[in-house]
């Protein structure tokens, strides 16, 4: 989680990339939008036409195997813990509780039907509730927690992935599936698969 910005709405953008290849041709300059179909000029940062955000769709070419893999594979490769939930009508007594017993920095906040309604992490209790809120202890998590965090599918590519967290300084990704929590990812999980491919090199 990054300086109580750890998670943001998901605007849900249609999304795509362009290449960008150590030879340029005709077809690498068309910017096609995502969102319309319209051709745009190259360089173009919002289609001329409906006026979607194109920034985002500049990406080098892979190199390498571990840029490959980071282009190419989904996020259940990271194979995604189990994320430990708690409902928003707990204490806040309860949630530190359970982040220390499980000793994860992350807790999805969850109702009945298991559906992810926000999410509170260890930073969020030291920076936002210890020493500013006044008996928090006893005052629900819903109240301090992050509505509608941004999450991942588990289809999605890793690349995907590390430019929401990048993006939005984020530590910890839920993963969802079918409007369920399915697992978490995090930076670290990303260390340890490049590492991993380092070593297989």
């Amino acid at each position: 989680m990054g300086r109580g910005r750890e998670r943001r709405r998901d605007q849900r953008r249609p999304v795509a990339f362009r290449t960008r290849s150590a030879q340029p041709t005709e077809e690498d300059s068309h910017v096609i939008c995502p969102n319309c179909g319209f051709d745009n000029l190259p360089g173009s940062e919002e289609c001329t036409s409906c006026l979607q955000d194109l920034t985002h769709l500049d990406r080098p070419a892979p190199h390498n195997r571990i840029e490959r893999n980071i282009t190419d594979e989904p996020v259940s490769v990271l194979r995604p813990v189990k994320p430990v939930s708690i409902r928003p009508t707990a204490t806040v007594r309860e949630a530190i509780q359970l982040l220390s017993e499980h000793n994860v920095g992350v807790l999805l906040v969850t109702n009945e039907s298991g559906q992810l309604m926000g999410i509170i992490s260890e930073r969020d209790v030291l920076r936002r509730i210890v020493g500013v809120a006044e008996q928090y202890e006893e005052q629900p998590v819903s109240k301090f927690m992050t509505a509608n965090p941004e999450t991942i599918s588990p289809r999605d590519k890793l690349v995907f992935a590390l430019h929401k967290m990048d993006g939005g300084d984020y530590r910890h990704l839920p993963v969802v599936d079918a409007g369920h929590p399915v697992g978490i990812i995090s930076v670290r999980d990303f260390l340890r698969y490049i590492r991993t491919l380092c070593r297989e090199n």
